[in-house]
């Protein structure tokens, strides 16, 4: 048995896993994950994390106001203040672990500037950002011998009171976990795993759509499973497509072209040249996101052309490959030359702005799960997340979810010889995985096609009926054959696309990320979409 169980190893989980090891060095902390250990959605964070630290041109009411404006009124005033004004603190533990952000000739950091940011305040390595703190935090938590990390540990369920018989419901106020089954990829063989605190920290669900910038484990499984147990998750509906992915046809995950180059100059443009952003928004091309992944997807409807376009052509290119190595290079493979060519760029999913329902203590619906980062829905996004926010929540989260379960595991006593293993009775391996891999395909397909950047209610309801005939025959193969880790995150992905479409359909308004030619205002307000 272990004291606390993380799931997930990008910037929540490893930055939790610190924390508490930290503070309790005789206790036992386990890490899965189901791929390798740096193979999380921090790895692929390009631009960086916002944090006020210039406060001769900038402030935290600045930062506060320019999340709530993106958030388009559905952030909640208290978690953005408090994530904002107590970021600066946690990005400094960052830098002591050993985070390297880049910094002026004269010592002083970079500061970078993204779409919805009144001010430059963006600190970032390079374009690579999310890697370099993934790089300091795994060789922080390798140096400390309390932390087990167990790679490719694919987590199936998470155990609760339904184990032992129970009957559970999503009113149920005494829901409990004591930790997880998990399939061992390397032995095939489905593991028990008990612990007094667990911690959700799986990311996103990119890989619902055809065309993402995340990588291929984002498969929604916490908040799969944690709706399973009868968890709450809300503001589902609220997917965030970045506006600027790297137009390659059939590639996937897609090539992310950070938001910081259009904050260093860059202009979207159509193929002609034509500078587009002015006709829907002031702030053009570095408007939020929302804003601007609606103005591309209506323009490439108008043009009918596959892409759009953004010309970094006029900037300094020295400065360009200096800040932007990895684009420049991934450009250059291609044939696409950023001093004479314009980058063809589409919108692509790419955030969960909702997710698991927590506290502001990251406490979910089930006593004893905590769940942050990408995973979590906390409040700070509202309807759509400003740019460089994500990093700064998890890390803001994680320490306030750190500093609630040492308290809290004082308390904790648990029984692990109640819990039965992993009953694989009357099931046999599966005979043809093209069943699994073409319901996926269909899967990314009703999401793309009836669930995406734009929405109204038929192709909602259309995308709800044959989301169901995937959920029937998806059960009848878990059902009848033995867990796969390719089975799990199909039947995942099914639940995803489920709760986006169902959130979709209980939001009788056009708000932030969820746009729907129905509802084109700000019509009937609802304040929070619970499932």
């Amino acid at each position: 048995m272990y004291d606390f169980l993380v799931i997930g190893s990008g910037i929540a989980g490893l930055s939790f896993a610190l924390k508490v090891a930290n503070k309790y060095p005789e206790k036992k902390i386990i890490i899965l994950t189901k791929a390798n250990e740096d193979d999380s959605n921090t790895k692929y964070a390009q631009g960086g994390i916002a944090v006020v630290t210039d406060f001769d041109v900038d402030n935290f009411e600045k930062h506060i106001e320019d999340t709530h404006i993106a958030g388009d009124g559905l952030c909640n005033p208290k978690v953005v203040d408090f994530v904002v004004r107590e970021g600066r603190q946690r990005v400094d533990e960052l830098i002591k672990w050993g985070t390297q952000f880049d910094k002026e000739d004269n010592g002083t950091y970079k500061l970078g500037r993204e779409g919805g940011h009144s001010e430059f305040r963006v600190l970032h390595h390079k374009d690579v950002t999310g890697r370099e703190i993934e790089r300091a935090l795994l060789q922080k938590v390798h140096e400390t011998p309390n932390i087990e990390i167990h790679q490719h540990f694919f987590v199936t369920d998470l155990i609760t009171q339904h184990h032992l018989g129970r009957m559970i419901t999503r009113a149920t106020t005494n829901n409990q976990c004591f930790g997880v089954y998990a399939l061992n990829k390397d032995t095939n063989q489905i593991e028990k795993i008990i612990s007094k605190i667990t911690v959700l920290a799986t990311g996103g669900f990119g890989q619902v759509y055809r065309s993402t910038t995340n990588p291929t484990i984002a498969t929604g499984d916490g908040i799969a499973m944690v709706y399973r147990a009868k968890g709450k998750v809300s503001n589902m509906e609220f997917v965030q497509f970045h506006p600027t992915a790297l137009y390659e046809p059939d590639v996937s995950p897609s090539f992310l072209i950070t938001e910081a180059v259009r904050g260093d100059g860059g202009i979207l443009k159509t193929k002609g040249g034509e500078e587009f952003m002015k006709k829907y928004d002031k702030r053009e091309s570095l408007a939020p996101r929302d804003i601007v992944a609606r103005a591309i997807d209506n323009e490439m409807k108008i043009s009918g052309e596959a892409c759009m376009y953004l010309d970094c052509r006029h900037m300094d290119f020295d400065n360009f490959i200096h800040h932007f190595p990895n684009i420049y290079e991934k450009c250059k493979s291609i044939g696409i030359d950023v001093q004479k060519d314009m980058i063809p760029v589409v919108p692509a999913a790419h955030y969960a702005c909702g997710g698991i329902r927590v506290n502001e203590f990251g406490q979910t619906s089930i006593n004893n799960l905590y769940a942050c980062g990408e995973c979590s829905s906390t409040g700070l996004h509202g309807a759509n997340r400003l740019a460089s926010n994500s990093l700064l929540e998890a890390v803001v989260f994680s320490h306030r979810i750190a500093e609630h379960a040492i308290e809290k595991i004082k308390t904790i006593e648990v029984d692990e010889t109640k819990f039965q293993e992993w009953d694989t009775t009357g099931t046999s391996h599966p005979k043809e995985m093209v069943l699994i891999t073409q319901s996926l395909r269909e899967l990314k397909d009703i999401m793309s096609n009836y669930v995406g950047i734009v929405r109204n209610n038929v192709r909602l309801k259309r995308a709800s009926e044959r989301l169901y005939l995937l959920f029937k025959e998806c059960e009848e193969m878990y059902n009848t054959t033995a867990i796969s880790p390719q089975l799990m995150e199909l039947r995942n992905l099914i639940t995803i696309g489920y709760l986006i479409t169902r959130s979709a359909l209980l939001r009788k308004e056009s708000r932030g990320l969820h746009y729907t030619t129905d509802f084109p205002n700000h019509s009937e307000f609802t304040e929070e979409t619970v499932l």
